[in-house]
């Protein structure tokens, strides 16, 4: 048995971008910056790293959702990860990018009368603060 989901929260890169397939499914293709945080050997201090992930939606849903999008929209994704390879200019080309499944708009900041969740990672606890690991 194996497993392939993935769950990030993040912003929008750039707006949108719609297509569509040869049948005429709607694709839907936009970069999502998760960040990372990481703490800096020199100086002890937690830092955010940016992962820049790209995300692609199918069908009517993708088509909906793209009105509501655009670069620095915040929102939570739930999908699975695929893995793809191509050829350009003689050169061998791939990436990871994740099948979007579901997707729920979050409130940007204080500014928007939203109920979205906010969840606070500063008070996250990784695994270079726990003394016994």
């Amino acid at each position: 048995m194996s497993i392939n989901k993935a769950i990030i929260s993040g912003y929008l890169t750039r707006d949108p971008e719609l297509r569509s397939t040869a049948g005429g499914m709607p694709v839907l293709g936009f970069g999502v910056a998760v960040n990372d945080r990481r703490k800096n050997q020199q100086s002890g201090e937690w830092e955010d790293y940016p992962n820049f992930i790209d995300c692609t939606m199918f069908g009517k849903r993708a088509e909906s959702i793209s009105n509501y999008l655009s670069k620095g929209s915040k929102v939570a994704i739930e999908g699975k990860l695929r893995w793809s390879q191509w050829e350009r200019e003689g050169q061998k080309r791939s990436k990871i990018e994740v099948i979007v499944d579901e997707i729920e708009l979050m409130a940007n900041g204080s500014s928007q009368a939203s109920s979205a969740p906010v969840v606070d990672a500063s008070s996250a606890v990784y695994d270079a603060d726990i003394p016994f690991s």
